[in-house]
């Protein structure tokens, strides 16, 4: 019993933080080259990011919206429903933050 104990608090190994940079500009990059790919073909693009609290969907928002640009890419992070927002459909909500022509938004949950 004690091993296994031992085993469930041993941590997960951290990338070196070199590779992660690396890793992150490489991706930056590939963003970018979507970012461009949407605009040149004037499409539209929703990404939404579902998770547990605390889980780093608004860590990696902020890593790919960084190096985009603000005219073409948003955040969507919507607040808690009113009373009004309740008795509506769900996808309501959500209606008036879709994308308009050549955008990405993502959604910080959806």
């Amino acid at each position: 019993m004690a091993k296994t104990e031992e085993s469930e608090t041993k941590k997960k190994p951290r990338l070196k933080k070199i590779f992660y940079e690396r890793e992150l500009t490489r991706q930056q990059i590939e963003l970018a080259k979507l970012h461009e790919w949407v605009r040149e073909k004037g499409l539209k693009i929703v990404v939404i990011f579902e998770g547990r609290d605390t889980a780093g969907k608004g860590g990696m928002i902020k890593r790919i919206n960084e190096k985009l640009n603000p005219r073409i890419c948003r955040v969507a992070a919507l607040h808690t429903p009113t009373e009004r927002e309740r008795t509506q459909w769900y996808f309501q909500r959500k209606a008036a933050h879709l994308p308009a022509s050549v955008k990405m938004v993502l959604f910080d949950r959806s």
